[in-house]
Order: structure tokens, then C-alpha cells, then sequence
């Protein structure tokens, strides 16, 4: 599946947006009041040049006590952001921003313009039906017949129970 087929891809809010020279405490004002995970910072033609996430403010603002009065974005901003297309698959990001470690994904059309954010959040639910499935042909293979109704339910119960952990992990 596509970025663009996701139904949370169309009914996206405009990504929270500012430029390099915004004062690091407006975006933390804002982030929180809109209770946002990020801030894109774009260039005067829309096009990405970083984002700051809650992990910025956390690594390189706090732990480094950046009065955040007189700071910019620019200063404290992740500069080498991860871009999708929305014709990438879904599927491909989910294992990137995995093992990246990153949750928040700007999403850019053919001039480099921002889209949208997608989240780590917003993809996991693609995910859910396959795994199910698969867990439920697995379980029916380990009884060799007709899946019963009581091992799906405690294979469903054990796969929602382990996702939520790793989900959890990320958050």
C-alpha cells in the first residue's frame, strides 16, 4: 500500500510549520498547546530543511540547558530529515522509521514541498490486519486442521499484547 492510499494521508491537517529563525520557545509553545509531536522547518518555498521533534527538545535542549528564549530553530533542529514521496509504500517507512528510530515523516511532493507529517502511529494500524492473518494461518498450522476460534482469539490477544509493548517502546 501507498503512503497516498492511507486514509490518514487525506484527512491530514496541515503540518505545523516555521521558518529557521523562529524562536525555539514559540515552537515549544505551540507543540504543546496543539499537543504536537513536531515542527517542520521549511524554507520560504515550502520546501523541508529540518524538523524538531519532542526528542531535540529532550537531547539537545534540555540536556544541554539551551535557554530557549534566545535560540532558533535552526540551532537545535535535526537537519538530515528522512523524506517520503506519497507513492512510497507504507510498508517500507514503517521498517525505516523502525529502525531509524524516528516517528515523525514529512511527506514531499514531486518540487520538495511539504505535504504532510506522517507518524509512526499512522502506519501502524496498516499493519494490523496482515499480522492477524498471519497469526491465524500460523495457529491453524501448529493444530493441523481447522483453526479453533479460542486459539486465534489468544494468538490475536498475544499479538495486540506484544505490539502495544514495542508501540509503547517508540513512544
Amino acid at each position: 500500500m501507498k503512503i497516498q492510499d492511507r486514509p490518514e494521508f487525506a484527512s491530514k491537517l496541515t503540518a505545523f510549520t516555521l521558518p529557521p529563525s523562529a524562536p525555539l520557545a514559540d515552537a515549544i509553545k505551540i507543540m504543546a498547546e496543539r499537543n504536537i509531536g513536531s515542527v517542520v522547518v521549511v524554507d520560504t518555498d515550502n520546501k523541508v530543511i529540518g524538523i524538531l521533534t519532542e526528542r531535540d527538545l529532550l537531547r539537545r535542549v534540555l540536556a544541554n540547558k539551551i535557554n530557549i528564549e534566545t535560540s532558533s530553530l535552526s540551532s537545535v533542529m535535526t537537519s538530515n530529515v528522512m523524506l517520503a514521496k506519497p507513492t512510497d509504500a507504507v510498508v517500507d517507512w514503517l521498517r525505516i522509521m523502525s529502525n531509524e528510530r524516528f516517528r515523525h515523516l514529512p511527506v514531499i511532493d514531486n518540487d520538495g514541498r511539504l505535504i504532510t507529517v506522517m507518524s509512526q502511529g499512522d502506519f501502524v494500524s496498516y499493519t494490523w490486519p496482515d499480522l492477524i492473518n498471519y497469526f491465524g494461518a500460523k495457529a491453524s498450522e501448529t493444530v493441523r486442521g481447522p483453526s479453533s476460534p479460542l486459539i486465534v482469539m489468544v494468538a490475536g490477544i498475544m499479538l495486540y499484547s506484544l505490539i502495544m509493548v514495542v508501540v509503547m517502546k517508540f513512544i
